[in-house]
């Protein structure tokens, strides 16, 4: 079946142009306007989504050219845009910047996806010459289409008039001239933005008429319009079947991927559980066990809290139970998460890793960057992004595989294997791959 809908993405020069504010302020708009809008987010980003989750009521879905194919990609675009009255994609970074030049790129993803890019200018202490820079957007890739322009940061009136001034010079839309919106101001964190924050957002319903009023949103929704083709059938593996359980919570555990836990209902029942909840012990008849990233160095008194959590996630994975421990999910698996070293401040975690992990202001270093490696006949990708590290460790744990940056340049990044338990700082995307053939050579079996 071929729709024709609103879809769009919306890209910038540069980050911190207020990507984020912008597509949230608007999918929150044409909510409210009684239009299903369906979010995505380019890249390997947890944060963003959650944002758009909120403003949607519905999950969003990352697009990422690395750590997936086309095909896939284009599959849960479709999938999802099947019951949309608009697809909204937010861009990463700028429009043009991706691991390898412009590859992964939100100027690859639009074309991968044939959407229409609504160029998101910061127009702060400037005029007409943002014309140069917005022309060489409009013509440094004929393959991506810039369907018009919307200015942020727009000071008055007289600033207003001077930017429209550009399009029609340009011969491109001019979508709407935001001004400052002082009350959505992101606090910024070491991974992102600050979702931990209140649940008062800052959008008021008088901020939204502001947007509504300073946004041509019937000439938006007119020239992103397009086909899609909802009839790609997504190839579903029900082979399996099972008890899996998730820790989620709005901070230690939090970092999961929509298409993760769509992917995970297919084989049985999934359930949540707050490892910060002493009650909430895993029983013994869990067939999978997935620890996620996030921040448990913000959390660590309240995981060490939890002792009967702690024992019980010790004990799955010493019965040789099916783990899987993602960055933040790994650090819980610890003997100690180390905070502070003068005086000494350490917290106990499970101990199925005989090893130390430091969130000292010394110990942080940034650990940045796509990540890949091969296991067990399957080829894995994803993401790291941490700023705290191991600082002691067993001489017998090591690494059981080489991991390889974007660039296929190798780096420091281990791989722990531990029965049937899988741990790294990388955050690994398996929407595509799946997860189960990890389990199947186990060594000692």
């Amino acid at each position: 079946m071929i729709r024709n809908i609103p879809q769009f993405l919306i890209a910038a020069p540069t980050s911190g142009t207020g990507k984020t504010t912008v597509s949230r302020l608007l999918m929150t708009l044409l909510t409210q306007k009684k239009l299903r809008v369906q979010p995505y987010k380019c890249g390997p980003d947890y944060i963003d989504t959650k944002y758009h989750e909120k403003a949607c009521g519905i999950p969003s879905y990352n697009l990422d050219p690395f750590m997936a194919s086309e095909q896939h990609m284009h599959e849960v675009y479709v999938s999802h845009a099947k019951d949309a009255d608009v697809c909204i994609v937010e861009g990463m970074m700028g429009m043009f910047d991706g691991y390898d030049r412009s590859k992964g790129s939100s100027a690859e993803i639009a074309k991968i996806l044939n959407l229409p890019v609504v160029l998101l200018v910061n127009a702060k202490s400037a005029a007409y010459s943002l014309a140069a820079m917005i022309k060489g957007y409009l013509d440094f890739d004929p393959q991506v289409e810039v369907a018009g322009v919307i200015f942020n940061q727009v000071g008055s009136d007289r600033h207003e008039e001077m930017l429209r001034e550009i399009c029609d010079d340009l011969n491109v839309p001019c979508l709407g001239c935001l001004r400052k919106f002082d009350a959505l101001k992101e606090e910024s964190r070491h991974l992102g933005l600050d979702f931990s924050r209140k649940d008062e957002d800052g959008i008021t319903e008088t901020l939204l008429k502001q947007l509504d009023a300073q946004l041509n949103l019937d000439l938006l929704l007119q020239i992103t319009r397009r086909e899609v083709d909802v009839t790609t059938e997504v190839k579903k593996n029900v082979s399996l079947s099972g008890n899996i359980w998730v820790a989620c919570n709005k901070e230690s555990f939090s970092f999961i991927y929509a298409e993760h836990l769509d992917y995970l209902n297919q084989f049985g029942t999934v359930t949540f559980f707050d490892p910060e909840d002493n009650s909430a012990v895993v029983p013994d008849n869990v067939d999978l066990l997935y620890l996620p990233g996030g921040y448990p160095e913000n959390r660590a008194l309240q995981l060490s809290a939890a002792p009967r959590v702690i024992d019980s996630v010790k004990a799955h994975i010493e019965r040789g139970g099916k783990t899987i421990a993602e960055c933040g999910g790994m650090m819980y698996l610890a003997s100690e998460l180390v905070m502070c070293k003068d005086p000494y401040t350490a917290f106990k975690m499970v101990d199925a890793l005989p090893m130390k992990v430091s969130s000292c202001k010394d110990d942080m270093r940034l650990a940045m960057g796509y990540r890949s490696f091969d296991f067990r006949g399957v080829k894995l990708r994803g993401h790291e992004f941490h700023y705290s590290r191991i600082i002691e460790q067993d001489e017998k744990l090591v690494s059981v595989v080489q991991v390889y940056n974007a660039k296929r340049h190798p780096v420091n990044t281990a791989v722990f294997c531990y029965k049937n338990l899988i741990a790294s700082y990388t955050h690994l995307y398996w929407g595509e791959t799946g997860i189960w053939s990890l389990f199947e050579q186990v060594p000692g079996e």
